[in-house]
């Protein structure tokens, strides 16, 4: 703000000064020209000066000053904090709860039911029916899946479901 009624009482009496000094001389257009000339050349001059200074503040980024977080702490974690796997490898954990014995199966170990994976196993469609066993259970034939089998195929039973 300063500068700008500086430059302006300045270019003002630049004006006034050139005015009065060619009409006390009788002035000829060649001096009016000039004087013209010289105030053109001293406001582009004022311009330019206050362009590049404006252009050397832009320059200049100010930032918040926030000091380092240590590398073991991270955002939003708490005592019990667990971030989910990538939904490419979460697709591979099968719930626990699906794990179920039953009767007529010749092992001993638990199997994966087929109705259970469709309702708490969203990719259950896509399980290899190479790990699919039928097996009597006095009644009817049974299916289910062998969780080892479907370990070796990648899959892996969770027990936080």
């Amino acid at each position: 703000m300063h500068r700008k009624f500086i430059a302006l009482i300045v270019s003002t009496a630049i004006i006034v000064t050139g005015v009065s000094a060619s009409q006390a001389r009788a002035a000829d257009a060649k001096d009016l020209l000039g004087g013209l000339a010289a105030i053109a050349l001293i406001g582009a001059a004022v311009h330019q000066y206050n362009k590049n200074r404006e252009r050397e503040r832009d320059q200049y980024v100010t930032r918040r000053y926030e000091p380092p977080r240590p590398q073991h702490v991270r955002p939003h974690s708490g005592p019990h904090h667990v971030r989910p796997l990538p939904a490419r490898v979460a697709r591979y954990d099968l719930p626990q709860r699906c794990l179920r014995h039953y009767e007529g199966y010749p092992g001993k170990h638990p199997l994966l039911g087929p109705k259970c994976l469709k309702k708490h196993y969203k990719h259950a469609g896509s399980l290899p029916q190479s790990c699919k066993v039928g097996f009597w259970n006095g009644s009817k034939v049974r299916h289910a899946y062998e969780p080892r089998c479907l370990r070796q195929k990648g899959y892996r039973v969770v027990y936080n479901y």
